[in-house]
């Protein structure tokens, strides 16, 4: 339903409240601290000081709009009288002090003991206020800005409890605070189920586009092309031209350096592959002078060697400077393969699980690709006609289910802007839900 189709209230005053010019004219408007109980969480206390006891606590980062993350929380010492102090209680709303200040959440529970570090705030409505109502009016706040116009943004962001005290909201009567609550429970619910299920389809096309990419990579286009064995376990049956080889006698590994380190620089993960580090939002240190650095030119294989076992690797379009931690690999006979091709057979789960079964280390997290086991590995490969032929078959393919991700997370965005709209304009008073 569009929003503008609400009715409205008779009567408005003119009162500017997140971003509003005006408020239904029997709403009261009051600092928080004349309608609430607020305490800020607790300082970190990392040992037991005696008498204390180990209690599982919020922090900033447990704290989601509307909802809370619970399920890791940590634990630290509490005495009897902080605990008292400090538990949260059904109802009662969390927010949070630092990071993204004013991220809001309802604790929903009478029998999950929980309490709060002091990164975030505790507030306890007066009994004459519907909890849900502040719920969803804080989500607006913070959504449309009031939390940050509050703090101040010269250094870190901190919500001390004096701002948070002294910031006036808006204070319908109950039944009005209950029969918005409950109006925004239902529509929030639906919302979030339309969401929910859009999600679902994208993460079944997403899965649909990597099985397309490793049927074709692994298979090749015909599915009635005769087939054999490969003679590789993990590799198992292929179309019957296709050969196999190892590594070695397709790749060799180069470790060139740059003269001037003027090159871009370049960074290889598991999602993005090898990227340009301007790109991608890391803060990483940056050296003074990059002559002598590791390159990799374009076609080349560069294999993150701590995290190859998680599919850290790609072929680069570009030339570049790499960590010397890297591994790269060049063909052996210019033109042999497709870059793409190369780079979603070497990142497909056969791959990746092999990976992790030759690579060494203690425990899993410290694992090393070491250049004698990408070498030894088997490849199965069609001719590079064919390969050219897979890959614009699939990069076809791909880009239809790419448009369909796309349009179904446009709606999503559509769907949660809806949302706040709608949550805004229901706190406000510009529509009426009596």
């Amino acid at each position: 339903m569009n929003i503008a189709a609400y009715p409205k209230y008779d009567e408005y005053s003119q009162r500017h409240w997140i971003g509003s010019s005006e408020l239904p004219v029997h709403w009261a408007v009051k600092p928080l601290k004349h309608e609430a109980g607020i305490v800020l969480g607790k300082m970190l206390c990392p040992e037991n000081k005696g008498g204390y006891s180990l209690r599982p606590y919020l922090k900033s980062k447990n704290v989601q709009w509307l909802s809370a993350d619970v399920s890791s929380v940590d634990e630290m010492w509490f005495s009897p009288r902080e605990m008292e102090t400090y538990r949260l209680k059904l109802n009662d709303l969390v927010l949070s002090e630092g990071g993204e200040v004013g991220k809001t959440c309802i604790w929903r529970s009478e029998l999950d003991e929980c309490y709060i570090q002091n990164s975030a705030h505790k507030v306890t409505m007066r009994p004459h206020n519907d909890p849900r109502f502040h719920l969803y009016q804080f989500y607006a706040f913070g959504k449309y800005g009031g939390f940050d116009a509050a703090v101040n943004r010269v250094s870190i962001a901190h919500l001390t409890y004096e701002k948070l005290a002294n910031i006036e909201f808006a204070f319908p009567p109950l039944p009005e605070q209950r029969a918005i609550a409950a109006f925004l429970d239902g529509k929030c619910a639906t919302i979030d189920e339309a969401v929910r299920i859009k999600e679902e389809q994208i993460s079944l096309l997403r899965e649909r586009r990597q099985i397309l990419i490793q049927q074709a990579v692994t298979r090749g286009l015909n599915p009635d092309a005769p087939m054999k064995d490969s003679g590789i376990d993990w590799i198992g049956q292929i179309p019957a031209h296709w050969e196999v080889k190892r590594g070695k006698h397709l790749f060799r590994e180069v470790n060139e350096r740059s003269e001037d380190g003027t090159e871009e620089l370049l960074s290889v993960s598991h999602t993005t592959g090898v990227t340009a580090r301007s790109e991608k939002n890391v803060n990483m240190f940056l050296a003074e002078d990059y002559t002598g650095s590791k390159l990799c030119q374009p076609g080349d294989v560069v294999i993150n060697t701590m995290w190859a076992w998680m599919g850290a690797l790609g072929v680069s379009d570009l030339t570049g400077i790499i960590s010397p931690s890297y591994g790269v690999y060049r063909a052996l006979k210019d033109g042999s393969f497709n870059r793409r091709f190369l780079e979603w057979q070497l990142r497909t789960t056969p791959f990746i699980e092999q990976y992790n079964k030759i690579s060494t280390g203690l425990h899993s997290s410290r694992l090393r690709l070491y250049p004698h086991m990408f070498l030894g590995l088997f490849m199965a490969l069609p001719d590079r006609a064919e390969q050219d032929a897979i890959v614009e078959h699939v990069e076809r393919e791909t880009g239809k289910i790419d448009k369909a991700i796309s349009v179904k997370e446009s709606q999503i965005t559509a769907l949660q802007e809806y949302k706040t709209s709608l949550i805004n304009a229901a706190v406000t008073g510009k529509i009426k839900v009596l």
